[in-house]
C-alpha cells in the first residue's frame, strides 16, 4: 500500500468503480475517451473522479513498475533570478541522487499553474518540488491526493500541510532596514512588488517590526511604494527596472524624500538609482539604499550597491533532500518547514 503526504492512500481504479456502481472496465473506458461509454456516464465518471482525487496517469502504474526516478520542478518564471538559480540546484542534486528533473513554469497565472499540475501527475512523477501562484491552494489537492510527495519553496501555503523551505523573508528586510537605520537613517521607504505573496507579507511585517523597534511609526500610505501586479504576467523578465524607475519617480515628484530605501528586489533598485540621480540626489549622501538579492550587477553600480546573499543553495538542497527522503520512505511523520536567513552584504550605497 502507498500513502500519501498526509498518510492517506490515493483512491483507486476500483474505489472509484465502487463509487459509482460501474465495473473498472468502463471506468477505464470513459477516462480514456474510449468508445461504448455515454456522454452523460462518461461525464459523472469524470466528476467522480475529480472529487476523489483519482489520477489515471503514469504515476498510477509507476507505482507496480517502480520509481521512474524524476521529480518535477513548478516555478513562476525562470527569468526570476532567484528561481533560475533554484532550479538548477535542484537539478544538480537530484542528478546525484540519480533523478531527472522535469521543468514546469506557471507565469504566475492560476490557469497555467493548474495546468502544470496536470501535466505533473499525467507525467507519473515521483514527486514535486514548487513555488506556488498562491491564488488558491486548492490546485494542489490532487497531487495530495494522489500520494506524491509535494516540497514547496518560497511561498507557503500552510493548510496544504506539507513541507516548506524559504529564504527567510521577514529577518532579511530587518537586517537591510535595520542596517540603513544604525546609519542614522530616520525616515525608510519599502521599495517592492505590489503581489499577495506570502514572501511581501512577511517583508512588509519585518520592515514594520524594525522601524517600531527602533522607535518610528509604520503608516503604510508613507513607508511603501509597491510596484503594481500588471509587472508579473510579463514573461521576459520576472522584475523590471523601469517599473521600479516610474513608482520612485512619482513618489520623489511629489515631493517625497526619505533618507532611506530598503528595496525588493536589485533590479528595482536599478530603476530607482536612475530616478535618483534625474533629481540630482546623492547615494549615499542624500539617501542610503538597500538592495535584495546580491546579482553580480551590483558590485558595478555607482555607488556599489548594499544587499543581500539569498540562500537559493540551502533551499534548494533541503527541498530535495527532504523530497528524495519522502520519495524513498526515509522520511518521518513530521511535515518539515524551514527558513533560512539571508546574509547581509554591505556597500557604499548604505553606508556613510
Amino acid at each position: 500500500m502507498t500513502e500519501g503526504t498526509n498518510g492517506r492512500r490515493p483512491p483507486t481504479l476500483q474505489d472509484l468503480a465502487a463509487a459509482v456502481g460501474l465495473t473498472a472496465n468502463t471506468i477505464s473506458r470513459a477516462l480514456n475517451d474510449k468508445p461504448g461509454v455515454s456522454a452523460t456516464t462518461r461525464a459523472l465518471i469524470k466528476a467522480e473522479a475529480e472529487r476523489l482525487g483519482y489520477v489515471p496517469n503514469v504515476h498510477a502504474r509507476s507505482l507496480v513498475l517502480g520509481s521512474r526516478k524524476t521529480i518535477g520542478v513548478i516555478v513562476t518564471n525562470i527569468s526570476n533570478p532567484f528561481f533560475a538559480d533554484l532550479v538548477s540546484e535542484v537539478e544538480l542534486q537530484a542528478q546525484q541522487a540519480g533523478y531527472t528533473v522535469l521543468l514546469l513554469l506557471s507565469y504566475e497565472s492560476a490557469e497555467r499553474e493548474r495546468d502544470a499540475i496536470s501535466r505533473a501527475l499525467r507525467s507519473g512523477l515521483d514527486g514535486l518540488i514548487a513555488a506556488p501562484v498562491q491564488e488558491r491552494s486548492d490546485a494542489w489537492t490532487p497531487v495530495i491526493k494522489a500520494g506524491i510527495p509535494l516540497v514547496l519553496v518560497s511561498r507557503e501555503l500552510p493548510e496544504l500541510g506539507v513541507d516548506f523551505f524559504s529564504t527567510d523573508n521577514e529577518a532579511g528586510i530587518r537586517l537591510t532596514t535595520d542596517a540603513v537605520l544604525a546609519e542614522g537613517a530616520r525616515d525608510v521607504v519599502l521599495l517592492d512588488e505590489d503581489m499577495p505573496f506570502s514572501t511581501i507579507r512577511l517583508r512588509i511585517e519585518g520592515f514594520r517590526r524594525s522601524l517600531e523597534q527602533h522607535g518610528l511609526s509604520f503608516d503604510p500610505r508613507n513607508h511603501l511604494a509597491l510596484v503594481p501586479p500588471a509587472r508579473s504576467f510579463r514573461v521576459s523578465q520576472s522584475w523590471h527596472a523601469d517599473d521600479a524607475y516610474r513608482v520612485a519617480s512619482d513618489l520623489l515628484d511629489r515631493g517625497r524624500r526619505p533618507d532611506a530605501f530598503v528595496v525588493g528586489d536589485d533590479y528595482y533598485a536599478l530603476g530607482l538609482y536612475r530616478a535618483l540621480r534625474e533629481r540630482g540626489i546623492e547615494i549615499p549622501r542624500d539617501v542610503l539604499v538597500m538592495g535584495w538579492g546580491n546579482h553580480p550587477f551590483t558590485r558595478f553600480m555607482e555607488p556599489p550597491l548594499s544587499t543581500l546573499l539569498l540562500p537559493f543553495q540551502d533551499v534548494a538542497s533541503r527541498a530535495t533532500r527532504r523530497l528524495l527522503d519522502r520519495i524513498e520512505g526515509r522520511a518521518d511523520g513530521r511535515v518539515v518547514t524551514e527558513r533560512i536567513v539571508p546574509e547581509l552584504v554591505l556597500r557604499a550605497s548604505s553606508l556613510r
